[in-house]
């Protein structure tokens, strides 16, 4: 990187793409970009949140199965992340006692504040907030992936994920004024680790049957089970 940002070997590396792909992606516009003194600069900030919209857009498994081992570090011979291993029980709440967009914020921060891994709730409140106005995370299935813009590991001692499910359904920003009653909060210490969490954790709201049996169960170990049955039933 040159000054903070991605130049096209660098953003080649990160996303594990060809410097010629880059090009082509630049060239034509579908990645955010701008050139200095001729040549391709990214931000990573930009590249963050560009990742962030295409993991969203994706709707086919095998096309997300493609992002997740897209995102894995494979210098560092990464993992792959295990969403249930992140959802603490004590941060899992049903119902979730809110009516209101802030009033959701809110109610998770403090449900995350359980878990003793988070040390500035009020900081992690204001950034996720700021998130919501930026674009809304609510999503066209009734769930929201709440996260502030970039990682905050300054103020979290390990990654998790926090989870809860409101009585009845709220406005919460999906573009077709579809009603949110599901909510994650996703607590990242990195921006790689927070791309895989979020596409793993897409391929999981896509499986045909896991969201009308998450929104029956009541009990935050059942909840957290259910998460794991169905993650383990994913092709890898």
């Amino acid at each position: 990187m040159n000054g903070g940002d991605f130049d096209v070997d660098g953003l080649a590396e990160y996303l594990h793409l060809t410097p010629q792909q880059v090009l082509r992606l630049a060239d034509r516009g579908k990645i955010p970009a701008r050139k200095v003194a001729g040549q391709w600069r990214f931000s990573p900030a930009e590249i963050h949140l560009w990742l962030e919209h295409r993991i969203g857009l994706l709707t086919d498994d095998e096309e997300l199965v493609a992002m997740e081992s897209q995102l894995r570090d494979h210098r560092a011979s990464a993992q792959v992340v295990r969403i249930a291993e992140l959802m603490p029980v004590e941060a899992i709440q049903v119902p979730l006692a809110a009516r209101t967009r802030n009033s959701v914020v809110r109610a998770m921060i403090e449900l995350a504040s359980q878990t003793g891994w988070l040390w500035d709730p009020e900081t992690l409140r204001e950034a996720v907030l700021a998130r919501e106005e930026m674009h809304p995370t609510a999503l066209e299935n009734g769930v929201a992936l709440l996260h502030p813009r970039r990682p905050m590991p300054s103020i979290l001692g390990q990654a998790f994920i926090a989870f809860g499910r409101t009585a009845s359904g709220i406005p919460f920003g999906s573009e077709s004024g579809t009603l949110t009653d599901c909510f994650f909060l996703i607590c990242s210490i990195d921006e790689r680790s927070h791309l895989r969490i979020l596409a793993r954790l897409s391929r999981i709201l896509g499986v045909p049957q896991f969201l009308p049996r998450l929104r029956e169960l009541e009990q935050p170990k059942d909840i957290r089970s259910w998460v794991a049955e169905t993650e383990s039933c994913l092709n890898s």
